[in-house]
């Protein structure tokens, strides 16, 4: 990519803000986690999706920039422009994820984490996974510049050597002050350059290759300070 390339894909709007976007990912990980704890088993997946909704508008989020999803069982394996298959309900041992893109004020927040119920063991296995691989891949651009498309290759090695398999139907994604749709569109994984901090959504969703279940987690490109030890 020429530097003018890389320059429009990462602009930012006029609202942009490090503490703004940084407050802004606080608040979706508080949010996220807010919402896991009031997950049980018995609940319908479309009434946790309200209850999510309404924990956000409590918290000070507006509910934008992309629909709040939760997905039960074997929901976990859709990619998220794929509607759930409705009625599914939390069972006593059972995987979950939550995928949020709220707004704080001018800024934009983004994040998604996978939980479990219950005891199972592969299911437990593939959450710790996908939070395991989106570190492995950030930790990959961190030490080699490696550029967004290599990220990905990369992030499909690792979920292969897990045994799972990769969904690039979420190939990671701009975030910026609100809106970076009109800033740009393209996705992380066919960016040809070395993403910058702060500009970036890594997602990573695997499934497995034979059972109806799967993990997500997400999060902001950013260094090894802004992620607890």
């Amino acid at each position: 990519m020429t530097e003018t390339a890389v320059a429009s894909a990462e602009r930012v709007g006029p609202a942009f803000s490090v503490d703004g976007m940084l407050q802004a990912r606080a608040k979706t990980r508080e949010a996220i986690r807010a919402i896991a704890a009031l997950v049980r088993p018995g609940m319908v997946e479309e009434d946790a999706v309200d209850m999510a909704k309404r924990t956000l508008i409590a918290s000070g989020l507006d509910l934008t920039w992309h629909p709040t999803r939760i997905r039960f069982g074997k929901n976990t394996m859709k990619a998220m422009k794929q509607a759930s298959e409705p009625g599914v309900v939390l069972q006593e041992n059972d995987i979950f994820f939550i995928d949020m893109a709220p707004r704080f004020e001018a800024w934009e927040g983004d994040g998604g984490a996978s939980f479990v119920v219950g005891q199972n063991e592969e299911y437990t296995r593939c959450a710790l996974d996908a939070e395991a691989i989106f570190h492995a891949v950030r930790k990959m651009w961190l030490a080699e510049k490696a550029s967004g498309h290599e990220l990905y290759q990369y992030a499909e090695q690792q979920a292969k050597q897990r045994g799972w398999e990769l969904n690039f139907d979420l190939p990671g994604h701009r975030v910026s002050d609100f809106p970076h749709a009109a800033i740009h569109t393209g996705s992380l994984a066919e960016f040809e350059a070395t993403p910058s901090a702060m500009r970036w959504i890594l997602e990573i969703h695997i499934r497995h290759p034979e059972k109806q279940f799967g993990a997500f987690f997400e999060d902001m490109l950013l260094d090894d300070g802004s992620y607890p030890k």
